[in-house]
């Protein structure tokens, strides 16, 4: 009698493991994504200095340039910024703060989208229509206009001596009340196919409820082609953030993201101060790019049709 596949064999034969393997760019995407990511999470450990601690910021060292240009300090590989922060230290730490916005945005929109997606397919009448209605009439109005919006009323219900603590979660509300409309309608016309299958009915006939035949029978269904647009949504939550931050409407400069970098360099670019803004935008566009070339191979593995 043949024992059953390994958990190795399983993965090999996969269909999206099999197409990921035979995608050089998917591949390169995905190390580029994920050194990132590690290497921003592990911050505190590989960072040369810590960018939050005054012990290791001096003035005097402010504004020095790349290591390898006249001028530079080999303490700092990628120079200083305004404050005499270094540049690589501050890039990881910015990094980590740019994804953490970026990952949590994308999670409540997904959270809120899907939830009201499949409560719009599945109940359908009245709730469909005010639901649809409210997604289409937030689509018509630019994302980022929409994400300035709320993140200024954020500000102004918060006290003045705790809006800088609280930036950062005000950020990711804004964000992810941008995105949730792109969800609900991925997660609707998922639920409207799932509805009409054999499996919902006769859960039906045997008398599950509708909470129930959603929860555990529709929803893990519709979240393959969401699970797509959750990883396109992640590249377009980072540049919202950087967006914001850039604009002085996101993180202050006191907590520097990838935003605030590129928008503190911009100050100084014409002053020849070029590394302050160049580091952070390199970074920011191969971060993005990378997650966009997952999200396009993504979308290209889980397609049957293209298989």
């Amino acid at each position: 009698m043949d024992s059953a596949p390994s958990r190795w064999a399983r993965l090999r034969d996969n269909d999206v493991f099999h197409s990921f393997l035979h995608s050089p760019g998917a591949m390169l995407a995905a190390l580029i994504a994920v050194s990132a990511i590690v290497a921003c999470f592990a911050a505190p450990l590989i960072a040369p200095y810590n960018p939050f601690d005054p012990a290791q910021i001096s003035l005097w060292d402010g504004k020095l340039p790349p290591a390898w240009v006249e001028g530079g300090d080999s303490r700092y590989l990628l120079g200083t910024d305004n404050q005499g922060r270094d540049m690589l230290s501050t890039l990881l730490y910015g990094g980590r703060i740019s994804i953490t916005v970026g990952i949590a945005a994308v999670l409540m929109g997904m959270v809120l989208g899907v939830g009201l997606g499949v409560l719009s397919g599945y109940l359908g009448g009245t709730v469909d229509t005010v639901i649809m209605r409210l997604a289409d009439v937030q689509l018509t109005i630019p994302g980022i206009l929409l994400a300035i919006l709320i993140n200024g009323i954020g500000r102004a219900i918060l006290p003045p001596e705790i809006r800088d603590d609280m930036a950062i979660y005000v950020v990711i509300i804004a964000v992810g009340l941008t995105d949730w409309p792109q969800f609900a309608r991925v997660a609707r016309s998922a639920t409207l196919v799932e509805a009409q299958k054999e499996y919902v009915q006769a859960a039906r006939i045997i008398g599950l409820g509708s909470f129930t035949i959603m929860l555990r029978h529709i929803l893990p269904n519709t979240l393959r082609p969401v699970l797509v647009i959750a990883t396109i949504g992640l590249a377009l939550a980072i540049i919202s953030e950087a967006t914001l931050s850039f604009l002085g409407q996101g993180i202050p400069p006191t907590t520097p993201s990838l935003g605030t970098l590129i928008r503190v360099g911009n100050e100084y670019l014409f002053s020849g101060l070029w590394w302050i803004t160049l580091f952070p935008a390199l970074a920011l566009v191969a971060l993005v790019f990378s997650v966009n070339l997952l999200g396009d191979w993504l979308r290209d593995a889980l397609n049957p049709k293209l298989r």
